[in-house]
């Protein structure tokens, strides 16, 4: 019997017994054991349960994937299995069996002992798990030092091999960088590599691939594959994302509120999802086969006009970039200039969505930024209704600012921690001169109506909410001036599946109601095919390929963008697909 085959049995009637002992005599015995592991916090209000009787075994070199929206439990799961809860968390209930080992009785030091040694970690925000004041090179080399994986003489030529291994192009000059002067992606490479330092038997990814572009996160999980099949390590996915969980794990796991739901093989699950909460998961990802779920056609006066004919109806254009190059300095290269965006134009028009995708670096962000007046274009032209917004003076900027607003990746970032929801709803109105105090609270109460958030809501500050809600604050806020544009930067990549389905359809209702344009900066290709009227491909600061959504996903005609599509995981999985014939 395959562990596969283990973990299938019972899966899908009585959870609780699918990772039950099954081994025999012959039988290999699990690297992992959780068995009946309960865990609770002490907050101010008493004691809360996080998880709740959580059994599963993870073999050697076999991949585990544990799905769930925010506050399912699955990253507490995975943190106790390193001893790593917080301070005010406790496992309560149950054993964490590792090679035999019961880790949580364990001491602390007997846990560091196999911590990052024989059980590693990839955690998934990079910028707060790499010290800015370290060299990459000297976080990658410490990790080797403190496991004693190769000799002090051998430690530089290591720490270049693992950030070959992670993807990173020049090792030796990133390992001299500091984690400011890479990328999300790149630092996020760098954490990979940090965690596999040590060769662990087991390795716990959270959420390793969220902040890459499809195709690093095609090579970083190519890379971790072959690391299981050289090397027998085992791999603990926590991901949101059902597509990767389809493909690269061989087991899921899907939790809710602090359970078990349902378990067993990846693809058997993923196509046909018994439990009710594990339809809702599959219901709401954004898949590849998907179409637009509303197009300019509802929106757009020329109702029977294809695409690609109504965005020449210059009437509706409302944003034309024309020939927009951006270049910057090179640091340390006196008179030398990088290229990031090089020659590049488009239209968006009145109602429409138009996406800008590609890698890390193609120069998406940059365009952005210059269609937001956050940067200055080297050359090219930005017209906004006509008028050319290089041009305009300080006051009719300002002006603009009213019409051109902005949903950005992070809303934690972007959102004042020291100001409540009211007052970051106000704000812009208050800046603007809109309204008294009185027509300003009335208006504040619209708009969270409007993104479906209580009126109750407006006392409460950003750490009170949970990331779906914080970016439904942000797209309040942004709608508070009634904006013609929107930009919308990676504005729904961080969030769980069903917030993010919950998020693009509140995105697709306002558009539909307000008539609103936006510009989509993104990598995830699985949710510009459900969003997006038109697409715009970049690569290296350049637009490879343009045209309507559905013909340029069906039929690509440039060799990146065929590549871009085939790297989304789990492309060829028909999620739901026996939910769907039931």
């Amino acid at each position: 019997m395959s562990s596969s085959e283990k973990h299938s049995s019972g899966a899908k009637t009585d959870v609780a017994k699918t990772s039950e002992a099954t081994s025999t005599a012959d039988s290999p015995q699990p690297l992992l054991r959780m068995d009946d592991v309960k865990i609770s916090f002490q907050s101010s209000t008493g004691v809360v349960e996080a998880v709740r009787g959580v059994s599963f075994d993870i073999y050697p070199g076999e991949s585990v994937a544990i799905v769930g929206e925010s506050g399912s439990g699955k990253s507490t799961t995975a943190m106790s299995i390193l001893g790593l809860l917080p301070e005010n968390g406790s496992v309560t209930g149950g054993s964490i069996i590792f090679d035999g080992q019961t880790i949580n009785e364990m001491s602390e030091r007997q846990i560091q002992k196999i911590r990052g040694s024989e059980i590693g970690l990839v955690p998934q925000d990079p910028m707060s798990n790499l010290n800015p004041v370290w060299k990459i090179g000297t976080q990658v080399a410490e990790s080797l030092k403190a496991n004693n994986v190769v000799g002090k003489s051998d430690v530089k030529k290591r720490v270049n091999e693992l950030l070959a291994e992670a993807g990173l192009p020049d090792p030796e000059s990133r390992a001299n960088q500091y984690p400011h002067e890479f990328s999300g992606g790149m630092r996020q490479r760098a954490l990979i590599g940090i965690g596999l330092a040590a060769n662990p038997r087991l390795l716990i990814a959270d959420e390793p691939t969220s902040a890459l572009d499809v195709t690093v996160q095609k090579k970083i999980l190519d890379h971790l594959k072959t690391l299981t099949d050289q090397h027998g390590t085992a791999l603990l996915f926590v991901t949101h994302d059902l597509g990767l969980a389809a493909e690269r794990a061989e087991h899921l796991i899907v939790m809710h509120r602090g359970r078990i739901v349902e378990a067993g093989p990846s693809r058997e699950i993923l196509e046909d999802p018994h439990h009710p909460y594990t339809q809702r998961l599959v219901n709401a990802a954004p898949l590849m086969a998907s179409q637009r779920t509303h197009t300019t056609a509802q929106v757009d006066p020329a109702a029977s006009a294809p695409a690609e004919t109504k965005s020449k109806n210059a009437d509706s254009e409302i944003i034309r970039v024309d020939e927009l190059t951006k270049e910057f300095p090179v640091r340390g290269k006196r008179g030398e200039m990088f290229k990031a965006v090089d020659n590049v134009s488009f239209s968006l028009h009145k109602g429409e969505t138009l996406a800008v995708v590609g890698e890390s670096g193609s120069g998406k962000s940059t365009v952005a930024n210059m269609v937001l007046n956050l940067l200055e274009p080297t050359s090219g032209t930005i017209l906004y209704q006509g008028e050319n917004v290089q041009k305009m003076s300080a006051k009719e900027i300002f002006r603009l600012r009213r019409k051109l607003q902005v949903v950005f990746q992070n809303p934690y970032g972007s959102l004042d921690p020291m100001y409540s929801v009211y007052k970051s709803i106000e704000e812009p109105l208050v800046l603007h001169k809109v309204g008294n105090r009185k027509t300003r609270e009335k208006r504040v109460a619209e708009l969270l109506d409007m993104v479906a958030m209580p009126a109750s809501a407006m006392r409460r500050y950003p750490n009170e909410l949970s990331g779906g809600q914080r970016q439904r604050i942000a797209i309040a806020r942004t709608l508070a001036l009634e904006p013609e544009v929107i930009v919308l930067d990676e504005a729904v990549s961080a969030l769980d599946v069903l917030v993010q389905n919950q998020v693009i359809e509140l995105l697709n209702e306002l558009q539909q109601n307000l008539r609103l344009s936006y510009l989509f900066i993104t990598h995830d290709l699985a949710v510009v095919r459900q969003t997006a009227d038109n697409v715009v491909v970049m690569k290296n600061g350049q637009i490879v390929e343009r045209g309507p959504t559905e013909s340029l996903f069906d039929d690509p005609q440039q060799d990146y963008t065929k590549e871009l599509i085939n790297s989304v995981p789990g492309l060829s999985i028909k999620l739901g697909s026996g939910l769907q014939q039931g």
